[in-house]
C-alpha cells in the first residue's frame, strides 16, 4: 500500500454524513442520542447499518443476540477473522460519537480497501456491537461477551429495565434470542482493533494526533460506611461526639491526597455519600460512600488499597466510630496486543503523525476482547474530554487520522 497517498476529500465528507446520519436514530431535541439496547431505535440503526453493509459490498448478518457483522471474505476463506468495529448503543442523552465512531470507522475503511485493493487474503469484518453501555438493564458488555464467551442467555434471565420490561422479553421483541441466527460465541477471530474517541483530554491538551493503548486500567470499586452515634447537635459537646460525617470527610481527605502523591496514573474518586438521619439538627451517626480506584498496574492499585485501608482504620479508631469497608467491583488491568501497538505505531512514525502512548482509564469492549485474542485500542481527541453528552465533540479531521490509521492497520494484517 502507498503509505504517502494524499487524503481524499471524498473520505472527510462521508465521515460527516455518517456520523449525523448514525446519529439520526435516537436523536433528542438538544442534539443528544438515546439509543438503548433493544429499543426501536436501536433496531433501526442496526437496519440501517446493515444496508450500508450491503451496498459497500459486505456480506452483513446478524447473530443471536443482536450484534451485527459485516463481511469482506478474503481469499483464505478457513484463516482467521480480522474483526474491527465497536458498540451501537448509547446512555441516556449521549453523544454521537461514544461507540458509533468505531462502527463507521469500521465500515468506511473495509470499504475503502475493498474499492482500492479488492478481496483481501484474509477475512476482515465489521462489527455493530448490540451493546456495551449497560444503559438500559444492569449488564454491560453485552455484545462482547456474548462473543467471546464470558456471558450466556442464562446471565440475563432475571434482569429488568426500568420499566419492568424484562432483558428477554425486549431481545425477543427485537427479533433475538429465539435461535432465528447463529450462536453468539466465535471461535475464529484473529484479532479485534477498536477505534475509540478518547473520553478524556489528554490528547486534546497534548496537542497529540492518536492515542495507542498499552493497558485499559484495573478497577476497585468500595462502599464505606462509618458507623458513629446520632446526637442532639446543640447539646453534646464536640469532644464528646462520635461524628460520621466528621470521621468520612477525613477518610475521603486521606483518599484523594494519597492518591495524588502515589502515581500521576492512579485516580481515585468519591462520587456518592449518604448521610443518616440527614437532618440538620443531629450528628450524623452513619455516614456511606462509594470509592472508585483505578491504574494499570494491579501491583500499584493492590497497593494502594492496602495502605489506605490501614490508615482509614486508625482515622475510624480516633473518631470512635466503626468502620465497614465492601469491595462490589474488582477488575484486573488489562494489556493490549504488543505486536498490533507495534504495527500502529511504525504507521504512525513513517506518516509522521504524532502519537501518544497511554492507558484507558474507561472501560471499553476491547478489555473483554484481549484475554481473548490479541487486540488493539486506539484513540482519536476529544473536546474538552466531554463524552456521554450532547457536547461530545471531535473534529472531522481528528477523525479521518484514526480511519486513516485503521485503514493502514488493515491493510498490513489482510491484504
Amino acid at each position: 500500500m502507498n503509505r504517502s497517498e494524499k487524503k481524499s476529500p471524498a473520505l472527510f465528507e462521508q465521515i460527516e454524513e455518517m456520523v449525523e446520519w448514525l446519529a439520526s436514530f435516537g436523536k433528542n431535541e438538544n442534539n443528544g442520542v438515546t439509543r438503548p439496547l433493544y429499543s426501536q431505535d436501536w433496531q433501526f440503526a442496526q437496519q440501517a447499518l446493515k444496508e450500508r453493509m450491503e451496498e459497500a459490498g459486505l456480506h452483513a448478518y446478524y447473530d443471536d443476540v443482536g450484534n451485527l457483522f459485516g463481511r469482506l471474505t478474503g481469499k483464505q476463506e478457513k484463516a482467521p477473522t480480522i474483526l474491527t468495529g465497536s458498540h451501537i448503543d448509547t446512555v441516556v442523552n449521549g453523544g454521537k460519537y461514544d461507540g458509533a465512531y468505531g462502527v463507521i470507522a469500521g465500515l468506511i475503511a473495509v470499504q475503502y480497501l475493498y474499492e482500492h485493493f479488492g478481496l483481501p487474503e484474509k477475512n476482515i469484518e465489521v462489527v455493530s456491537l448490540c451493546e456495551e453501555e449497560g444503559s438500559r438493564f444492569p449488564m454491560t458488555y453485552w455484545g462482547s461477551g456474548s462473543i467471546t464467551g464470558i456471558k450466556s442467555f442464562e446471565d440475563v434471565q432475571n434482569l429488568k429495565d426500568s420499566s419492568g420490561i424484562s432483558f428477554v422479553e425486549a431481545m425477543r421483541q427485537a427479533g433475538f434470542g429465539q435461535g432465528n441466527y447463529p450462536q453468539p460465541q466465535r471461535n475464529d477471530l484473529d484479532c479485534f482493533i477498536e477505534l475509540h474517541i478518547e473520553q478524556g483530554e489528554v490528547l486534546e491538551r497534548e496537542r497529540t494526533s492518536i492515542g495507542v493503548v498499552s493497558h485499559i486500567v484495573g478497577q476497585r470499586r468500595y462502599n464505606v460506611t462509618v458507623i458513629g452515634e446520632s446526637n442532639h447537635a446543640g447539646t453534646t459537646p464536640m469532644g464528646w461526639r462520635k461524628d460520621a460525617m466528621y470521621a468520612a470527610t477525613e477518610l475521603i481527605q486521606v483518599l484523594i491526597q494519597k492518591a495524588k502523591e502515589t502515581s500521576p496514573d492512579l485516580v481515585a474518586t468519591v462520587g456518592q455519600i449518604a448521610l443518616e438521619p440527614n437532618v440538620s439538627n443531629v450528628i450524623p451517626g452513619k455516614a456511606t460512600f462509594s470509592m472508585d480506584i483505578r491504574h494499570s498496574d494491579e501491583k500499584i492499585l493492590f497497593q494502594f488499597c492496602d495502605d489506605i485501608f490501614k490508615e482509614f482504620g486508625l482515622i475510624a479508631n480516633r473518631h470512635d466510630t466503626q468502620l465497614s469497608i465492601h469491595n462490589w467491583m474488582n477488575e484486573k488491568p488489562i494489556e493490549m496486543s504488543e505486536e498490533l501497538n507495534r504495527i500502529s505505531e511504525s504507521i504512525l512514525k513513517n506518516e509522521s503523525v504524532s502519537y501518544k502512548k497511554m492507558t484507558s482509564g474507561a472501560g471499553h469492549d476491547s478489555q473483554i476482547f484481549a484475554p481473548f485474542c490479541p487486540t488493539a485500542l486506539l484513540f482519536v481527541p476529544s473536546h474538552k474530554g466531554i463524552s456521554h453528552s450532547p457536547y461530545e465533540f471531535t473534529r472531522t479531521e481528528d477523525l479521518e487520522k484514526g480511519i486513516q490509521l485503521l485503514i493502514k492497520v488493515l491493510y498490513d494484517l489482510a491484504y
